[in-house]
């Protein structure tokens, strides 16, 4: 299976468990819908350079390019192995600068891997088949390094023979290609959650669950976005929580369509219907319903159109994944469509 379908599939599963925990006939778990207050992960970044790629890299070179930062950094780096090169001398092709940025649990320690993303500073056209060079992620510019990545890119993109190969390949992750190298500070234990969706529904029936199985009083609603704990005397609290985590709790129905902006793979339910609507977009324009004509870069889906039979005319037209996530905004917000619109 190749590394473009790989990622489809995944998304679609992804998707597919994040309905099933919001369907009415499933039944989710407290730490699916929540997060506890010290569950915040740290943001880093970081300044690095891609090497090994095949002339796909920042295409500026020569004199006139000897202030870029790709050549900059390739002539400082090179310095640090005692290596003098005129930066005017520089041929780049195969380099390209670029950011690299990451999230990191609390709860991670030192030697915990984690994924890191990459994306092109430059004029770089591809970054697959490169290497991260070894670099410092710090919270804030200037800030000592708390963790480094390096590491062969993994680059996906639509490109598998469909209409959707036009993405350009300039960003990428380096799966656990991140290390974290200082001792973070623990979060402590408190008895607060906070909702992932903040839902007043969902919310409550938090609480009721939390109540009928430790007992009334035990959670109490703060607002849709939170709720707030009361730890039993004598129990360790770290225990206590996980147990918390465990407690089933059946969410209220809510019709959500999931689309992922990279490849424009799109899921939801098979009942949700869209209303007869026109939306014009990036050069292509969709109707759901009504007469005309056919012409170019029109697509045209019967009325009460399903989500599934829009997505695939967008498809079939050659919408971006972008774009296709920009039309099902537009749907919902002209109140054509019915439903939470999440990009992932």
């Amino acid at each position: 299976m190749s590394a473009p379908r790989s990622s489809r599939m995944g998304f679609v599963l992804l998707a597919l468990l994040l309905f099933a925990s919001i369907s009415h006939a499933a039944v989710a778990r407290v730490g699916e819908l929540t997060r506890h207050t010290g569950d915040i992960p740290r943001r880093i970044v970081g300044y690095g350079l891609v090497t090994g790629l095949d002339g796909t890299g920042d295409r500026s070179f020569g004199r006139a390019s000897a202030g870029s930062p790709s050549v900059r950094s390739v002539a400082n780096l090179l310095r640090r192995f005692q290596i003098e090169v005129p930066a005017e001398q520089l041929r780049l092709r195969d380099v390209a600068a670029v950011l690299v940025t990451a999230e990191v649990s609390p709860w991670l320690r030192p030697g915990g891997r984690f994924d890191v993303q990459v994306s092109a500073l430059g004029d770089a056209t591809s970054l697959r088949g490169g290497t991260l060079w070894i670099t410092p992620l710090v919270t804030d510019p200037g800030q000592p390094a708390i963790a480094t990545a390096q590491g062969s890119l993994t680059v996906t993109t639509g490109g598998d023979g469909t209409s959707l190969a036009f993405q350009r390949a300039n960003s990428g992750r380096v799966v656990s290609g991140g290390v974290l190298e200082v001792e973070q500070e623990v979060p402590a234990a408190e008895p607060r959650l906070i909702l992932q969706d903040p839902d007043l529904r969902t919310a409550s029936r938090i609480v009721d669950a939390i109540d009928a199985t430790f007992g009334a009083g035990t959670a109490t609603l703060e607002d849709a976005g939170s709720l707030s704990l009361k730890i039993p005397a004598g129990q360790s609290a770290a225990r206590w929580l996980a147990a918390v985590d465990t407690v089933a709790v059946r969410p209220p129905d809510v019709a959500r369509v999931v689309i992922d902006a990279r490849d424009g793979t799109v899921v939801a339910g098979g009942e949700l219907r869209i209303a007869s609507a026109v939306v014009s977009h990036a050069g292509v324009t969709l109707q759901i319903g009504g007469g005309g004509a056919a012409s170019e870069g029109l697509v045209k889906v019967p009325a009460d159109a399903s989500v599934q039979e829009v997505a695939a005319g967008l498809h079939a037209a050659g919408a971006r994944g972008p774009d296709i996530a920009a039309v099902f905004e537009s749907l919902r917000a002209s109140g054509a469509l019915h439903a939470e619109v999440v990009v992932r």
